[in-house]
């Protein structure tokens, strides 16, 4: 069973969404959220210094998100991901495997890449934050279901 939570930051982001107001929303519930913190094997067949590409192999697959400031939430451009995983193509610690994107003007970051495949019993992604700007985070999400084609996630980073 789920909680409802009642306060002025979700009255004021669940009115603004039904106003349609949805990027007021979005600062309502960043207001002093906290930095993302690295995940438990994030960094496993980690390289440094991916490419940015267009695409990882023959796509099919979207690894997306966004990327926020700690603190204010604010979205942050020009930050680059990097991303790499177990895919029908190849294994996550195989070069063709990794590629990086770099966020737009509102901190969203989107990159094709072939379909996730289960690796130790888990169909999951790796991606990284790791330029420098910020405190280098390492994410390992889990997909919901080995069939679904597309994984988002949120970084929200600590500078350093």
């Amino acid at each position: 069973m789920s909680k409802l939570l009642l306060n002025r930051r979700s009255l004021l982001a669940q009115g603004c969404a039904a106003a349609g107001l949805s990027s007021l929303a979005a600062r309502a519930y960043a207001q002093g959220v906290a930095p993302t913190p690295t995940m438990r094997g994030g960094a496993n067949n980690y390289r440094p210094g991916a490419p940015v590409v267009d695409r990882i192999g023959g796509g099919g697959f979207w690894m997306t998100g966004k990327v926020l400031r700690a603190g204010d939430g604010a979205p942050l451009a020009g930050q680059r991901i990097q991303v790499w995983a177990h895919t029908t193509e190849g294994h996550e610690r195989d070069p063709e495997s990794h590629g990086a994107s770099l966020t737009d003007e509102n901190g969203v970051f989107r990159l094709d890449m072939p379909q996730i495949v289960p690796a130790f019993g888990q169909a999951h992604g790796h991606l990284a934050y790791d330029s420098g700007d910020f405190e280098t985070v390492f994410l390992r999400p889990v997909m919901r279901n080995a069939s679904d084609t597309s994984l988002d996630v949120t970084f929200v980073l600590k500078p350093v």
